[in-house]
């Protein structure tokens, strides 16, 4: 049986937006920005696994942080041009899962 080489690229995308929440965080924020509470009460997620991936999403410049010097400290959160290019890959996502799901 021939063995298929896997893409690279491909590779790293899925295991990106193949992490469990990944996919529904960029959901949320393809609406514009959002504030850390505001993402955890829209999913079932801990605080602390959804600090995880936000991190990730921010290192890999998907995500921006934005802190607001207010009093309390204000910290958003609003996709990059990066993450608004994956509208359509999760939009596909949503729109396969209606039809077949």
């Amino acid at each position: 049986m021939k063995e298929m080489l896997l893409c690279p690229r491909l590779a790293k995308a899925m295991e990106l937006i193949g992490k469990r929440w990944t996919a529904l965080i960029i959901y949320q924020l393809m609406d514009g920005s959002k504030r850390f509470n505001e993402i955890e009460s829209s999913l079932p997620i801990s605080g602390r696994l959804l600090s995880e991936r936000l991190k990730e999403l921010e290192k890999e410049g998907i995500v921006d942080r934005n802190v607001f010097s207010e009093v309390p400290v204000r910290v958003e959160y609003n996709l990059t041009d990066k993450g608004h290019a994956l509208k359509d890959v999760v939009g596909g996502i949503e729109s396969w899962s209606k039809e077949w799901l």
